[in-house]
């Protein structure tokens, strides 16, 4: 960055993130002075975005669900995380997919959620409970228009860079699908235990089908209680839990990923005491990561290795605690007599089928 290095002209030494994201890296280089600690300036302006991004985000959670976002600002490990990374660019986006969603602005939902795909991976899973909200509402077709302006807007951002830099631009692609178990991930503690994984990429990608079928039954069993949107906001949250949970890589600042839909998810004041459970057991996670990092340097605080994995099984576990907790509240919302069964499935899928017809 310091020498304006095109970010995606290299095969073996590209940046490891989407378009935007490396784009942003590089522009901002340019507005920085090569005298007196352009270092500290660059990280200095960045971070100026980034809180922006951040005020931004909370003023827009605010919008869509007031009760419960001042969580946001205030959970720790939130805050700690804010300027680890440029994940708030594509949060921000995120967050205002789902603001324009609730506005039924479609396609502008649909052109934030693209640019948000372009900047982190991540939003992706969003089209999972999209999907599942147009077909159970009987509107195949405007799930059809919402994905296909998403992917234009994705297409739009990458297509000159890939057309270009073929080899620098995949290199994020690669090397997410060929990495090993890493940093926070449960396969990673599982090593660190002394447990083996086999066929980690297959593994990984079958429990993930696994989850989403889960989570697509669960849908059902809610999809006449509360309204669309509540059940919108909890699935994209639960679909992001599964997600960064058997990813192979936990970074600390993924907790930007996940808090903002905690809190659009909440629906009921006892929910707050799971959050403040997960939200403790994430603080203690970005200490320990920390701590176990200061190891390889020789430090005698360093954590070691089978304390940290323990941390990694707190996190998840609690993260489930949390997710349990959600889910208990929409389901406590269905009539008692609803129940999932043949007929209600029958049912779903005849309104998705009159929908595109």
């Amino acid at each position: 960055m310091n020498d304006h290095t095109f970010p995606y002209s290299s095969a073996t030494n590209s940046v490891e993130y989407p378009v935007i994201t490396g784009l942003v890296m590089w522009g901002t280089s340019y507005l920085v002075s090569d005298h007196n600690n352009p270092y500290r300036n660059y990280f200095d302006l960045n971070i100026a975005l980034l809180a922006f991004f951040f005020i931004g985000t909370v003023i827009v959670i605010y919008k869509i669900n007031p009760e419960f976002s001042y969580l946001l600002p205030l959970a720790p490990a939130v805050v700690a995380s804010l300027f680890i990374n440029w994940d708030l660019w594509a949060v921000a986006a995120a967050v205002l997919s789902l603001y324009l969603f609730k506005a039924e602005r479609y396609h502008l939902s649909a052109f934030s959620l693209g640019i948000a795909i372009a900047t982190k991976f991540f939003p992706i899973v969003f089209l999972f409970p999209i999907a599942l909200l147009f077909a159970s509402k009987g509107k195949l077709k405007e799930f059809l228009k919402y994905i296909s302006i998403t992917v234009a807007t994705w297409l739009l951002v990458n297509l000159p860079i890939a057309a270009t830099n073929y080899q620098g631009w995949s290199r994020f692609y690669k090397m997410n699908f060929s990495r090993e178990a890493d940093w926070g991930s449960v396969w990673y503690g599982i090593t660190a235990l002394g447990g083996k994984v086999f066929a980690l990429n297959y593994i990984s990608i079958l429990i993930t089908i696994i989850l989403i079928a889960a989570l697509a039954i669960f849908y059902l069993d809610i999809s006449q209680t509360r309204t669309h949107f509540q059940n919108l906001t909890l699935m994209i949250f639960l679909t992001m839990a599964a997600f960064t949970s058997v990813n192979k890589v936990y970074s600390p600042q993924y907790i930007l990923w996940l808090t903002p839909f905690a809190v659009l998810a909440m629906t009921n004041r006892k929910e707050r005491a799971a959050f403040w459970i997960w939200q403790g057991a994430e603080l203690i996670y970005h200490f320990a990561i920390w701590q176990y990092f200061a190891g390889f340097l020789g430090t005698k605080f360093g954590l070691p290795e089978n304390w940290y994995a323990l941390t990694i099984f707190i996190r998840i576990a609690t993260l489930l605690y949390f997710c349990l907790t959600l889910a208990r509240t929409a389901l406590a919302a269905r009539s008692t007599t609803q129940r999932l069964s043949r007929a209600s499935l029958l049912e779903f899928l005849s309104k998705a089928t009159d929908g595109y017809a």
